[in-house]
């Protein structure tokens, strides 16, 4: 994967990066247009605001298998995104990690033109959205703010950072008893911390981590971490007897739950509906040159699914094909057909 790291950060449209199609956003939709794009023989290059490829399935659920994804039973997200990476690297693409796609223009010729938050400009042929739920804030844990980068963490991207250590998992989501069953394996002990006694988890998951003896502490909340240099303990609080303990940690996972909202993106002058980004049947916006794909997009009866949003990005790559070369066919030809 080529992560670029010398960009042009000057506004002269003519020190631009130039690509066929920009790609916004880096989840499994982004890189399966990435993949496609350069199928199509058209140049990719792909924005995302987070520092690695993979959107929501590297930030929250790596090690997690996913189910609904055709042609495999069950696949682990950080699998997943590792093979639609490798997918699309023998056409090249150029990402752009770390980079909030901040402002659109159109040059002269009617070209999008995309300026980052880091400075990087990029003239594409058109652009695809592929930016998922758009941005996403994890809900801060009130208590552990100080400790963030000593101990406390939103997401577990490597299980193994956190052998041997005592771990304490804030929340009752999916995303805390995923961790909470993630971790257990390498942890030397792990705790489950959640203010009530109902959980939005799906019971199974419940279950599971029941199973694997893991300590469901209820109605209690986290009131303080302590610590020197780096986390030591954590004070657990009974939200009705409001009795305190003290328990060893070395790390926390604050798995409270997500803000998300469409950042930059709002002010583009796209067509927009319950916050998501209008589109008609070749996926294009309201907007010349410029389409979108995957669970950023709304239409009458859109299904939220990875494998819906695979399809959309292929039309969207095509459509936008056909919109930067009129002479293209819309139809690619079967991958069956090309030479290896």
């Amino acid at each position: 994967m080529s992560v670029l790291t010398d960009v042009p950060t000057s506004t002269d449209e003519s020190r631009a990066i130039e690509t066929d199609i920009l790609i916004v956003g880096a989840g499994p939709a982004g890189l399966y247009g990435a993949y496609y794009a350069g199928f199509r023989g058209l140049s990719v290059t792909v924005m995302d605001v987070l520092p690695q490829c993979g959107g929501q399935i590297s930030a929250m659920y790596p090690e997690k298998p996913i189910f609904d994804i055709a042609g495999f039973p069950a696949v682990r997200g950080r699998d997943l995104v590792d093979n639609l990476v490798a997918q699309a690297e023998p056409y090249g693409p150029r990402y752009l990690l770390g980079h909030r796609a901040a402002e659109l223009s159109h040059g002269a010729d009617g070209r999008p033109v995309v300026r980052s938050d880091q400075g990087a400009t990029v003239r594409a042929g058109a652009v695809v959205i592929t930016g998922g739920v758009g941005t996403f804030t994890p809900r801060p844990l009130p208590a552990g703010e100080d400790y963030l980068g000593r101990g406390q963490v939103y997401f577990v991207p490597d299980p193994a950072a956190h052998t041997g250590h005592d771990v304490v998992v804030v929340g009752g989501g999916d995303s805390a008893f995923d961790w909470a069953a993630v971790l257990s394996p390498v942890a030397r002990s792990v705790r489950l911390v959640h203010r009530t006694g109902r959980f939005r988890a799906h019971g199974a998951t419940v279950d599971k981590v029941r199973a694997l003896g893991i300590e469901i502490v209820t109605d209690s909340e986290v009131s303080a971490l302590h610590g020197t240099a780096r986390l030591e303990q954590v004070e657990i609080r009974h939200r009705t007897t409001k009795d305190t303990r003290l328990v060893p940690a070395q790390t926390v996972v604050a798995a409270l739950g997500f803000l998300a909202d469409l950042g930059p993106l709002q002010n583009w002058g796209l067509t927009l509906q319950a916050r998501r980004i209008a589109v008609d049947t070749h996926m294009a916006t309201n907007l010349p040159r410029v389409f979108a794909a995957g669970d950023i997009t709304d239409y009458p009866g859109k299904v939220r699914l990875i494998s819906v949003g695979f399809g959309e990005v292929a039309t969207a790559v095509n459509n936008a094909t056909t919109v930067i070369d009129p002479e293209a066919a819309l139809f690619p030809g079967h991958s069956t057909e090309k030479e290896n």
